[in-house]
């Protein structure tokens, strides 16, 4: 597939007051095709004099943007929606060949990225309030919810559409100005969701968005600036819980969606067809490098030799190979020091006792292509078992037990989804209540969804994107007490 002649029309520099403009110096970023290591588009190099521009500029426009009726922010979600429908094709061929996903997991990307905008384009005339009286009868109590003012947004590689209209989505609706940074690896596919807003007919200086191959050299100006009162991140842990001290000392209003160590729970009573499949949605979508993936495998000690050799069996049969070939299921990793981390954590489960029942190495050729991998008589000692590994890797565990299930599920610092599988509907839900994770995907593989909250638990993260409560993070409540004459 040529996408030479989409790529040429992608714009690749600063978007600030509603102009695309280049970076200060003229510096620009190479962005890299993973399939092929070839560079297939160069982006602006923001500086911190950009970042502060464009924070500025999200600080005047806030009072204006507030002011417009929730109707009509409700219109412009809705053009988006129709028009990310729209070039559905040209979006996803582009994200395919900056992220590596195949194309039609790239197309699903841009219908469940573009149902944030719906669903917000709905929830914009749904902000409410309230009235009543003090319980001493003498003053009226008037609560209203207003914008939380310029917000900050950080959005991860993985997702580039939908973590981008996952948190501008509620912004608009909520009446919040913003500042984005992509990310520097994925910025293509955020740049023309910017193109589809202002054709949407978002005002300038609303949306703000500055790339830069340093994220501290344009976030910390944001954070910094006394402007921004909204921080929301995706993306690692470590650089989570950095943004958060930065939000602490300047008393800003966080979210936050960091690492994740999902574990998938196969109970004795599970239906296998149900479970392999699910766990080849939450293992194998976008070639394992979600948060949400299914990173441990606890399978009921009767059960998991069958498990692992069928679960090995549909993962062997995936072809790898560039994703703008519709032939190919398994895309490359998304640079090789994601490949050399996923080689890592598999050569030591093997160097301790693992056994290899599909794939475990890195595919030679051009671009970073690692093999579908199932790992069996993994000890508890390999580092598979604590990491994220984010990549195409299923290491199985066993348990006799519920309680020991749960016990080896809740072992980790982070709680973001967990997947589980019975066929007795009173066992699973009183399983998943005692599962310490946001999400549980119970007999399901996927639990994304525009309607529901998105976030997690322990250092998981802060605060929910989607569903009712996703607008709420966007924005303050506000009482008024007025005497009753």
């Amino acid at each position: 597939m040529d996408i030479q002649p989409i790529l040429d029309k992608v714009n690749t520099g600063l978007f600030i007051n509603g102009e695309w403009r280049d970076a200060e110096g003229g510096k620009t970023i190479d962005v890299e095709n993973p399939a092929t290591g070839e560079v297939i588009a160069s982006v602006a190099d923001g500086s911190a004099e950009d970042a502060l521009e464009a924070i500025r500029v999200a600080g005047e426009k806030q009072a204006e943007w507030a002011a417009v009726p929730a109707r009509e922010r409700g219109e412009i979600l809705r053009r988006a929606y129709e028009l990310l429908m729209e070039r559905q094709e040209d979006i996803a061929a582009v994200m395919t060949a900056e992220m590596g996903k195949g194309l039609a997991e790239s197309r699903g990307e841009v219908a469940y990225g573009a149902e944030f905008f719906r669903w917000f384009a709905e929830e914009a005339v749904r902000i409410t309030g309230d009235f009543t009286q003090s319980p001493d009868g003498k003053n009226r109590v008037i609560v209203s919810r207003e914008p939380v003012g310029p917000a900050v947004l950080v959005t991860p590689w993985n997702f580039p559409l939908a973590m981008g209209t996952r948190k501008i989505g509620p912004a608009i609706a909520a009446g919040c100005t913003m500042v984005f940074k992509p990310a520097k690896l994925t910025p293509l596919t955020s740049l023309m969701l910017v193109d589809v807003l202002k054709d949407a007919g978002l005002p300038a200086g609303v949306l703000n968005v500055v790339t830069s191959a340093s994220a501290r050299r344009v976030v910390t100006p944001w954070m910094e600036s006394n402007i921004a009162r909204k921080v929301t991140f995706t993306g690692s842990t470590e650089v989570g819980v950095g943004l958060l001290e930065q939000a602490a000392k300047n008393v800003m209003k966080p979210s936050m969606e960091l690492g994740g160590n999902a574990p998938f729970v196969v109970c004795e009573d599970a239906d296998l067809d149900k479970a392999v499949e699910g766990a080849m949605q939450a293992k194998m979508r976008n070639i394992g490098e979600a948060c949400t993936a299914a990173n441990r495998f606890f399978v009921h000690s009767s059960l998991a030799e069958e498990f692992a050799q069928r679960i090995a069996e549909r993962m062997g049969q995936l072809t790898i190979g560039n994703g703008l070939d519709e032939n190919n299921s398994v895309g490359p990793l998304v640079e090789d020091k994601a490949r050399e981390k996923v080689s890592s954590l598999v050569d030591d489960a093997v160097a301790k006792g693992a056994t290899v029942l599909t794939g475990g190495k890195k595919v030679d050729g051009p671009g970073y292509f690692y093999e579908p991998t199932v790992l069996t008589n993994v000890s508890e000692d390999c580092e598979i078992r604590r990491e994220e590994i984010f990549g195409p890797v299923a290491p199985i565990f066993t348990f006799d037990t519920d309680e020991q299930a749960i016990e080896m599920a809740n072992e980790t610092d982070f709680g973001l989804a967990g997947y589980l599988f019975t066929e007795n509907l009173s066992r699973g839900l009183k399983l998943s209540e005692q599962l310490q994770c946001g999400m549980v995907g119970l007999n399901t593989g996927l639990v994304s969804n525009p309607g529901a909250p998105f976030g997690g638990m322990k250092q998981s993260g802060l605060g929910r994107e989607g569903g009712r409560v996703g607008i709420e993070e966007f924005l303050e409540v506000k009482y008024i007490a007025t005497p009753r004459a």
